[in-house]
């Protein structure tokens, strides 16, 4: 059953050893985070399904990745300390796959034990004091919004048929063209396609996300919108209750914290 449901951002810089003094301009996100990280705590999940931007990402399919264990460090962004264990539940996404297959639905099952900061960052948080919590890392795939809504509405159907406590979590940043100092060049439809996708998910319409203007998305470069679109999906016609916990942009990039309470 669907206990939790969350929109995160992952940024690196919200790791301690990484962030450092900039930790300090991204205090409402590491402080929501934080209170996420509680509220999931409560619920004593057994299993966590991310969605991540920066899996191993493909065209027409979505990858979940499957090994004995998964791994994960943060290198590459100059922390050499910081490593990860997780254990994967391997019979939910055995589950997710033969019912795919079933229905005829595109995806792949990939022999990868390395998880990527999509996934990380977030568990970092979420996942510190749940030690026996398995993990699902799915990556979405660039197939169209209606694909990804459709894959979400699928996952709820898994998920409601099984009887383990699972939390399902869309990693994802906004806009990364809010600032003359941000990633990507500035642009001020970043700014539009932020407001209205904090919007839509705060009045529940989630299948509106599908109408947001594909151009407004690209000018914007998002890298979270196919994320929160599959959690959209599973989150359709299921009584919840949005709660933004923060979204700011200190360096020119949309950090989203939301929860969705389960009613």
């Amino acid at each position: 059953m669907l206990v939790f449901s969350a929109i995160t951002p992952h940024p690196p810089i919200l790791i301690p050893t990484i962030g450092k003094e900039n930790l300090d301009k991204i205090t409402k996100t590491k402080e929501a985070m934080e209170q996420l990280a509680e509220d999931l705590y409560a619920l004593q999940p057994d299993t966590i399904v991310m969605i991540s931007p920066h899996g191993l990402v493909q065209t027409d399919t979505f990858t979940i990745q499957i090994s004995d264990k998964y791994y994960g460090e943060f290198q590459n962004f100059g922390d050499l300390e910081t490593k990860f264990e997780f254990n994967p539940d391997i019979s939910f996404i055995n589950k997710i796959k033969i019912r795919a297959e079933l229905k005829n639905l595109p995806v792949q099952l990939v022999n990868e034990s390395f998880i990527d900061h999509g996934t990380l960052v977030p568990l970092y948080y979420l996942a510190q004091n749940l030690p026996n919590v398995k993990i699902v890392p799915i990556a979405y795939s660039l197939l169209n919004y209606q694909d990804h809504f459709e894959f979400g509405k699928y996952l709820k159907r898994v998920i409601g048929r099984s009887n383990k406590r699972i939390a399902l979590i869309a990693s994802g940043d906004l806009s990364h063209c809010l600032s003359k100092d941000a990633p990507a060049k500035y642009c001020p439809k970043g700014e539009v396609f932020d407001k209205q996708v904090i919007g839509l998910l705060k009045e529940k319409k989630c299948g509106e996300l599908m109408m947001i203007d594909k151009e407004l998305a690209e000018e914007a470069q998002e890298c979270g919108l196919r994320s929160i679109l599959t959690l959209a999906g599973a989150l359709d016609e299921i009584n919840c209750e949005p709660q933004v916990l923060s979204y700011e942009a200190p360096f020119g990039v949309g950090y989203l914290v939301m929860n969705f309470k389960i009613i």
